[in-house]
């Protein structure tokens, strides 16, 4: 079960990484390739666009051709996309190699949830997700330290062979550790689509779609946060560089208490309450962006409601990502994968929407919050966990 797990962080570990290790090379790297600041930004867009476009194919592949396969297979394209991305001289280059990271980084992501399926039952699973995200949440302090100490003695492009080398680890973790955890019998009958419980496990339940939205909305909240966190406390906190550095990485303890703490809880409480918890947070936050914002308080406000914000969404997106996981043993790749997709779509559009229409940071972050939590809790009250069989769920599920 150990191997299980060190695999599964890993191939998750190459997502948040390829997208926070680069960052404090970005005025060098515009420098080289005579870049502008819209066209290197545009990278980020383009990363989430491999992953979103990919994600879907692996998951596919992963449920025909099995785990251990697709997950060589990402790690070894994420390599030769990053070995690109130090090589590139052109901005277009660059680019490209950006989306070819993210095609191979979301095929070890969605492999990662679906061994995840594959090895734990419900309960298990939903403490190591809440671990899982309690890891990622390191990344973005540690990979930019990371990253600043790579570039005092060498260029830019050694980022881009750091993360090629992450590659090469994953690529030797799951040829030589990972076993595959889908069934020579399973990997054939999904191929012919004819496995005893394939045809129960539909996507179009009401349960699935409840918890896709639920996982989407929370992940578009946390990435609309970290998106307008420079504009709220660089632009109306007046903090300098420093000082914004310290609150990000005082939220991501806040992230890892809470993930690391979420497993424990869950010996006590039930998932609904930590998911209903996980919602109500996110309202309050909304409302204490609100007060603060409204009566000028002194920004405390705005740093306990930032903190509610990471606090909310590692209570419960470990939980619900489990949940959603939970009805398919046959298709837990394509699962994954939907949710994925959903959650990259979702979080893209929503803050492109609210640029595009001028919404000011704090505003685009309320609504978002507001939003999330009137919405999820809704959708928590109308549409429980079943708790009966997979047939009787299929049935009573179906739309």
């Amino acid at each position: 079960m150990l191997k299980f797990l060190i695999c599964s962080f890993a191939l998750v570990l190459l997502y948040p990484t390829a997208i926070d290790l680069y960052l404090v090379g970005l005025p060098q790297i515009s420098a080289d390739l005579s870049a502008t600041e819209s066209q290197l930004h545009i990278a980020f867009s383009i990363y989430l666009a491999g992953m979103a476009t990919t994600m879907l194919l692996a998951g596919k592949l992963s449920d025909s051709l099995g785990r251990k396969p697709m997950a060589i297979a990402g790690a070894t394209i994420f390599v030769g996309a990053s070995l690109m991305g130090g090589a590139a001289e052109q901005v277009s280059t660059f680019l490209a190699a950006r989306f070819a990271q993210g095609i191979g980084a979301g095929s070890c992501y969605v492999v990662a949830f679906a061994i995840l399926r594959d090895t734990l039952d419900d309960k298990r699973r939903a403490k190591v997700l809440s671990m899982i995200n309690g890891i990622t949440c390191i990344v973005p302090v540690i990979a930019p330290v990371v990253g600043h100490l790579i570039m005092l003695k060498f260029p830019w492009q050694s980022l881009f062979t750091t993360m090629a080398g992450m590659g090469v680890l994953v690529c030797l973790l799951s040829l030589l550790l990972l076993k595959e955890t889908k069934a020579t019998g399973e990997i054939s009958k999904s191929i012919s689509g004819s496995g005893p419980q394939s045809h129960h496990e539909r996507f179009l339940s009401r349960f699935f779609v409840s918890r896709v939205i639920i996982a989407s909305l929370s992940c578009t909240v946390i990435l609309t946060y970290v998106n307008v966190s420079p504009m709220l406390m660089m632009g109306t906190l007046k903090l300098d560089r420093g000082g914004y550095s310290s609150v990000m990485a005082m939220t991501a303890l806040v992230s890892m208490i809470t993930s690391f703490s979420a497993p424990l809880a869950l010996t006590f409480f039930r998932e609904r309450t930590l998911i209903i918890t996980s919602q109500s947070l996110f309202a309050i936050a909304a409302a204490t962006l609100v007060l603060v914002s409204r009566y000028d308080v002194n920004t405390v406000g705005y740093f306990i409601s930032f903190g509610l914000i990471c606090a909310a969404f590692s209570i419960g997106f470990g939980v619900t990502m489990s949940q959603a996981l939970s009805p398919y043993s046959q298709r837990a790749g394509v699962a994954s994968s939907i949710l994925g997709v959903s959650q990259v779509c979702t979080s893209a559009f929503y803050i492109w929407l609210m640029g595009i229409i001028g919404v000011s940071a704090l505003y685009a972050l309320i609504a978002i919050l507001a939003l999330t939590s009137i919405v999820c809790l809704a959708l928590i009250s109308w549409i429980p966990k079943p708790t009966s069989s997979p047939q009787y769920e299929e049935s009573h599920y179906s739309t």
